[in-house]
């Protein structure tokens, strides 16, 4: 079944917005794990205007007492980021090709002109037993560069797919995903999902087969408010739980 890895981001830049330590991201993690969330993911940025390196040490302390939780550290492979993550080991790193001034990741890797910088990156972090994932546009032209650069899996950057939700373009565009998707596990690699996912459309999404992890911040962020972190993320979860008996 698609693991539910929850992207605690908008949460520090909430925190971040007072000097203070309210709301406190481990307790959120901690609450987030309890709820049955399946792991967390956070994306430091250079100016750490959201989570923080210190943030990225404290939740992999708290990671490690949940054997079954994953930890999935995502950003720009820049020094300073690779260094944070070959000293945490995360499960998982994500590597995404956004620019330190960029609101929110908007693109995927250009891999036509991007292996050669990324695959000693992936190599490295493999050695240390950190999984890889590298983020990319629904483009089938980069799908078999992913597997030569040797990437364990992809994250399908779905802006495109929650842009046409409820739109004449739904299903065409749905049907986009599937194949690269079904392309990419024909070729022996994982295929992860994120950006703009919601209670509306996330189910939806995951009609297509072997999915395995989404990554939600923003969307889990602005429930919480109406419905509250536990309360909504039984809401994600379930969703989840239906697609997965949807596409048995």
């Amino acid at each position: 079944m698609t693991a539910l890895s929850v992207n605690l981001n908008k949460f520090a830049l909430l925190r971040n917005s007072r000097d203070k330590n309210s709301p406190n991201i481990i307790s959120l993690a901690r609450r987030c794990i309890k709820a049955g969330a399946n792991g967390i993911t956070v994306h430091p940025r250079p100016d750490q205007r959201h989570t923080k390196y210190r943030d990225v040490y404290d939740l992999a302390s708290l990671i490690k007492k949940f054997p079954t939780i994953e930890f999935n550290v995502e950003g720009n492979p820049i020094y300073s980021f690779l260094e944070l993550v070959k000293q945490v080991k995360p499960n998982q790193c994500t590597l995404v090709p956004d620019s330190p001034n960029q609101l929110t990741s908007d693109h995927g890797w250009d891999l036509r002109h991007n292996t050669e910088r990324l695959k000693p990156i992936v190599n490295d972090l493999q050695k240390l037993g950190i999984r890889v994932s590298i983020f990319l546009d629904p483009d089938s032209n980069q799908i078999s560069l992913a597997k030569m650069l040797g990437t364990d899996r992809i994250e399908l950057y779905t802006e495109t797919f929650a842009n046409s939700f409820g739109k004449e373009s739904q299903e065409d565009v749905l049907e986009q995903y599937r194949k690269l998707s079904m392309e990419a596990q024909e070729l022996g690699l994982g295929v992860n999902a994120g950006h703009d996912l919601n209670l509306h459309n996330l189910g939806l999404f995951l009609t297509i087969p072997k999915i395995l992890e989404v990554s939600i911040g923003h969307a889990i962020a602005v429930d919480s408010i109406d419905y509250g972190l536990e309360v909504t993320l039984n809401k994600y979860l379930e969703t989840i739980q239906i697609a997965h008996l949807k596409t048995q």
